[in-house]
């Protein structure tokens, strides 16, 4: 699958938690590389501790986590990327910030189409 990052195409890769070992070196459930234009993501019932959950609630961390990794391409490919990389760790690299902005969207997108503002 691929996704339009402001003109850049995205690949978006799936893989299971042993596939990589970035995932298990960094603890991650997904990452997105400016350089290679991937976004990879864990099925989480490979993830340790997931392997017990139901399909449907690992389809909706795998989304959480796509969200989050999607935010992260727009903010590489408005150019912030190299702006925001600090040894201190840039705004735009703040793990907080970005997963605010995946939980919220899908509120916000409801709420600008209840009001035609899209």
């Amino acid at each position: 699958m691929t996704v339009n990052i402001l003109g850049t195409e995205y690949t978006i890769n799936k893989y299971n938690y042993t596939d990589i070992p970035i995932f298990e070196k960094r603890s991650l459930n997904g990452y997105q590389d400016g350089t290679t234009k991937e976004i990879a993501i864990v099925n989480m019932n490979t993830y340790p501790g997931y392997e017990d959950e139901t399909e449907e609630y690992a389809k909706i961390i795998e989304k959480e986590t796509l969200r989050h990794e999607i935010i992260h391409a727009f903010f590489d490919e408005s150019g912030l990327r190299d702006s925001s990389c600090r040894p201190s760790g840039g705004w735009s690299k703040n793990e907080e910030m970005v997963d605010w902005i995946a939980i919220q969207f899908p509120k916000i997108q409801k709420a600008f189409e209840s009001v035609d503002a899209l």
